[in-house]
C-alpha cells in the first residue's frame, strides 16, 4: 500500500494545528467606577489603612473562642464542603476535556463457537453438521485531529470553570468566616444585655413594691403603683425575647460549625465579653478590591469559559477529520494466536462535514456569544456591587463610632448621676424610690452603649466580608 493516501491527511492536520477558531479572551471591559490603583475609597477616612486587609481578620478581634469557632467552621461546615465537591468536579471535568483531546485505544478479544447444520442440495446425500471455532485478538484506536481547535477551547473553557469553582469555594469561606463572627457577637451582646436587663429587673421590683408600701400609707396612688408593675411586666417580656435570641444564636453557630443545635450550650452559654475592633483597619484600595473578592474572580472566570465557548461552537462549523487503525490475529484454532506475521490491519481517515445543516451551527455560535455577553454584564455588576458594598459598610462603621462615643458620654452621664443620687439618698435629700429610678437609668444607659458596640463590631465583620477577606486557598491540584 502507497503511503500517500494515509500521509495526506496527516499533513492536512499538522498544518492545521495551529488554527484555533473564535476570539481569544483578553479580560473583561474595564469599568469607569473600578479607579485606578492607589485611589481610595470615597467614605474611608483617617481611622482607615491603604494596607492589605488580613486574611485571618477575626484574630484581631483578640478572641480566642471565636477563633476556634471560625477553624471548625472552615473545616466542617456543610455549605462549605459542597463548595469543596463543586470544585473537585470541576477540576475532574478539566482532567476530562484535556483527555479527550488524546487517541482512544480499545483492545479486544473474541472466542466465538458455532454449530451450523448440515445442507443436502441434491437429496442425494446426507451432509454432516458442522462445528467451527473462532479466535482473534485485535486493537483499534480512533483520533480525531483538532484541525480547527474546537476542543483546545473546551479545554480553555473547563480551565476556567475549575478557577471559577475555586473563587466560589473561597466566596463561601469569606460568607462563612463573617456569618459565624456576626452569630457570636449577637450572642454576647444578647447575654450582656439580658444580664443588665435583669438587674432593671431587680431594681424595678423594689421599686413595686415600695410604691405599694406608699399606697398603703396614702402616699402614692394605684395609678403609680400601675405604672410601675406595667414598666416590671414588659422589662420581664423583654428579657423572655433575649433568652430566646440567645438560643437561636447559639443554635446558629452549632449549625455553622457542622454540628446539631445545642452542642455548643454548655461551651458558650456562660457570658463573655463583647468583642471590639481594632483602632485601625486595613482596607486598601478599589482596584485591591476588585482582584481579592472571590465572586469578582468567579465572574471574570466565568466570562473566559463563557468566550472560550464561542470558539468551540464555531469550531464545529467545520470540517472534522478522524483517523482509525484496527489491527489484529486470530483465526479458527487457538494456535492462530502465535502467528504474529500473520495479522490484518486497517488504517481509515475519515473527514466529515456537515456543511448543510439549515443553520444550526450558526445559531449555536450566536447562542454561545449570547452567554458571554450576559456573563461580561453580570462581572460588571459584580464590581459595582462589590464597590458599594464596601462603600456602604464604610459608611455604616464611620457613623457608627460617632454613635458610640456619644452612647458612651450619655453612659457616663448617667453613672455620675447615679453616683450622685446616692450621695443624696445617703444624706436623706431624696427617697429609695428617685435613687433607684436614676440607678435604672443608668443600666438602660448601658445597654443602649453595648448594642452599639455590638453594632460596630457588626460594621467591622462587614468591612472584611465586601473586602472579600477570609479565605483560603482552594483544594491542591
Amino acid at each position: 500500500m502507497r503511503p500517500f493516501p494515509v500521509l495526506l491527511p496527516l499533513s492536512i492536520a499538522l498544518l492545521a494545528a495551529g488554527c484555533t477558531m473564535g476570539p481569544d479572551y483578553a479580560g473583561p471591559q474595564p469599568l469607569a467606577a473600578a479607579k485606578a490603583p492607589g485611589a481610595a475609597f470615597a467614605r474611608a477616612d483617617t481611622g482607615f489603612s491603604a494596607e492589605a486587609p488580613l486574611a485571618r481578620w477575626w484574630e484581631s478581634l483578640h478572641d480566642a473562642v471565636l477563633d476556634d469557632l471560625v477553624r471548625q467552621a472552615l473545616a466542617a461546615n456543610p455549605d462549605a464542603r459542597v463548595a469543596e465537591a463543586r470544585l473537585r468536579q470541576a477540576r475532574s471535568a478539566l482532567r476530562l476535556e484535556r483527555a479527550n483531546g488524546s487517541p482512544n485505544v480499545n483492545a479486544q478479544a473474541v472466542y466465538a463457537h458455532a454449530h451450523l447444520p448440515g445442507v443436502d442440495f441434491g437429496g442425494e446425500g446426507d451432509s454432516g453438521d458442522t462445528d467451527l471455532n473462532l479466535y482473534n485478538l485485535g486493537f483499534d484506536a480512533s483520533w480525531e485531529i483538532d484541525l480547527f481547535g474546537g476542543q483546545r477551547r473546551k479545554v480553555e473553557a473547563a480551565r476556567a470553570e475549575a478557577e471559577a469553582a475555586g473563587a466560589r469555594l473561597a466566596d463561601a469561606q469569606v460568607s462563612l468566616s463573617a456569618e459565624v463572627a456576626q452569630a457570636y457577637v449577637n450572642l454576647r451582646d444578647r447575654q450582656e444585655r439580658i444580664a443588665l436587663s435583669r438587674q432593671s429587673i431587680t431594681m424595678l421590683e423594689q421599686m413595686v413594691d415600695l410604691a405599694r408600701q406608699r399606697r398603703d400609707r396614702g402616699t402614692a396612688s394605684q395609678l403609680d403603683v400601675d405604672r410601675l408593675e406595667g414598666q416590671l411586666e414588659q422589662a420581664k417580656a423583654d428579657v423572655a425575647g433575649l433568652d430566646a435570641e440567645q438560643d437561636a444564636y447559639l443554635d446558629e453557630l452549632a449549625t455553622l460549625t457542622g454540628a446539631a443545635p445545642g452542642t455548643l450550650d454548655a461551651r458558650l452559654r456562660t457570658p463573655g465579653a463583647l468583642p471590639l475592633p481594632p483602632a485601625a483597619i486595613a482596607i486598601g484600595d478599589p482596584a485591591a478590591l476588585i482582584r481579592r473578592r472571590p465572586d469578582i474572580r468567579a465572574a471574570e472566570r466565568t466570562l473566559a469559559a463563557d468566550t472560550a465557548k464561542i470558539g468551540a461552537a464555531e469550531a464545529a462549523r467545520f470540517p472534522r477529520l478522524s483517523l482509525m487503525g484496527i489491527i489484529g490475529i486470530g483465526g479458527t484454532s487457538f494456535s492462530d494466536l502465535t502467528h504474529l506475521d500473520d495479522f490484518a490491519a486497517i488504517a481509515a481517515p475519515q473527514l466529515s462535514w456537515s456543511f448543510l445543516d439549515f443553520g444550526r451551527n450558526k445559531a449555536r455560535v450566536g447562542q454561545a456569544e449570547g452567554v458571554r455577553d450576559e456573563a461580561e454584564a453580570q462581572y460588571q455588576g459584580a464590581v459595582l456591587a462589590a464597590l458599594r458594598d464596601a462603600e456602604d459598610a464604610l459608611s455604616r462603621f464611620r457613623n457608627r463610632r460617632i454613635a458610640v462615643a456619644t452612647l458612651a458620654r450619655a453612659e457616663a452621664l448617667a453613672t455620675r448621676t447615679a453616683g450622685l443620687s446616692r450621695d443624696r439618698y445617703r444624706a436623706g435629700t431624696i427617697t429609695l424610690t428617685d435613687l433607684l429610678d436614676a440607678e435604672r437609668q443608668q443600666l438602660a444607659a448601658r445597654q443602649r452603649l453595648s448594642a452599639a458596640k455590638a453594632g460596630l463590631t457588626g460594621d467591622f465583620i462587614a468591612i472584611q466580608k465586601a473586602l472579600g477577606a477570609g479565605w483560603r486557598n482552594g483544594l491542591d491540584e
